[in-house]
């Protein structure tokens, strides 16, 4: 069974996260998702308050090198255990999610295409863009109700590191993709890859 990874990335609150939940809701167990945000390292061997200095949004916080095993894994048609990250905490959790292979696999997160090793893996590359003022908004919400953080160093974090690390590892990957998209609720682009995506299980039964 050849395995078709879709890799879909842009900066933090541009709605990626949307588009891939949507295509989710569509195909529900036909495709695997993955989530390049519960990759990052380990740190439970740090104090908290020196996990909560680390710079998220450089490649160097993710374990790729984990996620790129497990997509070969994935490939090969074997399931993997992929680890969740406790965003209260900064570190890893003890849990993980147990992922089955697909004909269609998901992978969703603001580096996917920074990495050249986890790109060659990509077969269609999407790019979510959204306007600044709407991407520090959606990234204020979601922090302060879903990860426990409060609104001043959520605002101190991003101009200290999501900003400039959107311009300068991001941004950049904007060129490399297939498809780049101006919303996560795009219906437009939404059909063009959903129906993508059908295309490629039709022809897998």
């Amino acid at each position: 069974m050849k395995t078709i990874i879709i890799g879909i990335a842009g900066g933090t609150g541009s709605g990626k996260s949307t588009f891939t939940k949507k295509l989710k809701k569509e195909f529900k167990d036909d495709v695997a998702v993955l989530y390049h945000d519960n990759y990052y390292r380990d740190q439970s061997d740090i104090p908290l308050e020196e996990r909560r200095k680390t710079n998220y949004d450089h490649p160097d916080a993710m374990e790729t090198e984990l996620l790129i095993r497990q997509l070969m894994n994935l490939k090969a048609g074997k399931a993997v255990d992929c680890p969740v990250y406790d965003y209260t905490q900064h570190t890893r959790s003890d849990q993980v999610v147990r992922v089955e292979p697909k004909k269609v696999i998901l992978l969703e997160g603001i580096l996917v295409l920074a990495d050249e090793r986890l790109r060659d893996l990509l077969d269609i590359k999407v790019y979510v863009e959204a306007d600044a003022d709407e991407r520090i908004l959606r990234r204020i919400i979601r922090d302060v109700k879903e990860r426990g953080r409060d609104m001043e160093g959520v605002v101190e974090q991003y101009l200290t590191t999501v900003k400039p690390m959107h311009y300068l590892y991001v941004e950049p990957t904007r060129c490399m993709a297939d498809i780049v998209i101006n919303s996560g609720k795009n219906p437009v682009a939404f059909t063009l890859v959903k129906n993508t995506i059908q295309k490629i299980l039709d022809e897998a039964e």
